[in-house]
């Protein structure tokens, strides 16, 4: 029997008692529910109520339109309405933000830079040169990922302090700051506000990155974690493509509209301010983090869309007692644990994997390419916006796929394929003068590369982290993760036009070592952590640290 401890203040709470009355025959077996009345603040523990009883289950009836299953039915968790519905809130006001101003820079380029132009010979009276004019658009564009490291340092600190979901509703004063800056700076005359703006932007991004994936993974049933989990980098894929269409000059891609392509980012934070607060608070950070056992079981069953959660519970309850025995863990702690240590560099690896790829690379040569291939500029516009499609559909197709062949399998998969793919697409570019249909084969490569990272690459490091550390470790090593990421996206930004310009395609060659590496590491180093519980993956780790 499992206990209930209610604590609604008044009236009557309901018992469910499930039991099974002892059969007449071999064939004859009956099952039936018993609805016991008892006061509400009632503790229920494993007294017999009946003779014919043999089981008692106490679930909570304090949500409306939840579902029971008699707890002889048990079944795996599956999607539902609500479900869904956090699931909406939380990853397309975050996501869509680290995504969006990722990409949306790209179109308005050369209309932004002739911006600052005009605004330098306004001020000084004199027309600066192109190269003090592209220093400041470098440093508008960069900005946006130191803002994203510190965005991860601190995002333990505001996953502790204001919750998940409260970290991430908080988050959005960031986005009202930074649309302010960025959309009122072409009026202002000010390419200092747009520069402040893609800061603050970079730093809401950055907390996003660590507390979205750890919401979802945090709601998610375990036979559904990896596929939730991917929906961060799901709309990250079509908050790109988003952002490149409305770029189009036949859009908002003008000299007078770009501020508004710009602004558009505060849309998805408003859906976020009206739709997050419905939903609840991360259950494990409830119990495990605050010890609000009620709190959380009421979490829960919203979520689950049912009354039948002491399975789960249960589980909980097991990591918050261990818990209670070992502090809380901090920066130091993950470096000299070795239990801890072991999944934090598994975690790091992954995390500078996904931006040491070349993934930026490939996109950034994608138009070049394009044009390379014939195409005319339009024509290599429309040819991007297809690669953006494939990478949105790809990331479709990896929610659906990590269920079922597992994290690492996917990882293996399309680090492989990117390292095949990169080795023929490097000998493509070299040649590609040479022949049109190399050019072509170039294109391919190129679509092929996209296919292979959003297959695995672009979505498990996000949340692979949230399912290799318990509660307490979860917020530190997330900031260190989410840092190392957003670190290794600006060196790749910083370094590849300087060395493409020395190693020309070459270049290329330095991504097919690195994915090389990547490759044995993956095989060799991570875990499978598919339907695994949090005290399984422990438990592995721990095992790992004494051998």
């Amino acid at each position: 029997m499992r206990r209930l401890e209610n604590d609604d203040d008044d009236g009557v709470g309901y018992i469910a008692a499930s039991h099974m009355l002892r059969p007449s025959s071999v064939d004859d077996q009956q099952q039936s529910i018993a609805l016991l009345q008892v006061p509400r603040n009632s503790r229920v523990r494993h007294e017999s109520i009946s003779s014919s009883v043999s089981d008692i289950d106490v679930p909570i009836y304090s949500t409306d339109n939840l579902t029971t299953r008699p707890p002889y039915q048990q079944r795996e968790a599956g999607l539902n309405g609500r479900l869904a519905f956090a699931i909406a809130a939380a990853a397309l006001g975050s996501s869509f933000q680290h995504g969006y101003n990722t990409g949306v820079v790209n179109a308005p380029e050369e209309l932004i830079e002739k911006w600052i132009a005009d605004v330098i010979l306004y001020r000084t009276g004199v027309y600066p040169d192109q190269s003090s004019v592209t220093l400041i658009w470098s440093v508008a564009v960069s900005i946006f990922c130191i803002g994203g490291m510190i965005g991860g340092v601190i995002t333990g600190l505001v996953a502790d302090r204001f919750g998940r979901k409260g970290g991430l509703l908080f988050n959005n004063v960031l986005v009202l700051i930074a649309t302010f800056l960025m959309g009122l700076a072409k009026s202002a005359g000010s390419y200092e506000m747009m520069i402040l703006g893609r800061f603050i932007i970079g730093i809401n991004s950055g907390l996003n990155a660590g507390l979205a994936p750890m919401y979802l993974a945090e709601i998610s049933p375990i036979n559904l974690r990896g596929a939730i989990g991917t929906v961060y980098q799901l709309v990250i894929t079509i908050s790109i493509l988003v952002s490149q269409i409305l770029g189009l000059g036949s859009l908002l891609g003008t000299a007078d509209k770009w501020p508004i392509l710009l602004a558009i980012t505060i849309v998805p934070a408003i859906f976020q301010v009206a739709t997050l607060p419905i939903c609840p608070e991360s259950p494990k950070y409830l119990l495990l983090t605050r010890g609000k056992d009620h709190e959380a079981e009421r979490s829960l069953a919203w979520l689950r869309g049912t009354i039948e959660v002491q399975d789960e519970m249960d589980e909980m309850r097991s990591e918050y007692e261990a818990m209670k025995i070992i502090p809380k863990v901090t920066m130091r702690e993950l470096i000299v644990n070795d239990a801890l240590r072991i999944p934090l560099l598994i975690s790091l690896a992954i995390m500078c994997a996904q931006q040491l790829s070349g993934i930026n690379a490939v996109m950034f040569y994608s138009t070049k390419i394009f044009k390379m291939a014939q195409l005319s500029s339009e024509g290599a516009q429309f040819a991007t916006l297809g690669m953006g499609a494939i990478n949105v559909l790809m990331t479709v197709i990896s929610l659906i796929l990590v269920e079922r062949a597992g994290r690492k399998t996917l990882l293996l998969i399309g680090f492989s394929g990117m390292f095949i793919d990169t080795i023929l697409l490097t000998f493509a570019m070299v040649n590609v003068a040479a022949a049109l249909w190399i050019s072509y084969c170039a294109i391919l490569f190129v679509l092929i590369f996209v296919v292979m990272f959003a297959i695995g690459p672009g979505s498990i490091p996000w949340f692979l982290v949230s399912e290799l550390f318990t509660q307490s470790a979860r917020p530190a090593a997330t900031s260190l993760a989410v840092c190392v990421n957003w670190t290794a996206n600006f060196l790749v930004g910083l370094g590849f036009l300087p060395l493409q310009n020395i190693m020309g395609p070459y270049i290329f060659i330095i991504f097919v070592v690195i994915l090389g590496v990547i490759v044995v590491f993956v095989y060799k180093k991570v875990p499978e952590t598919k339907n695994k519980t949090m005290e399984e993956i422990s438990a592995m780790f721990r095992q790992q640290s004494y051998q």
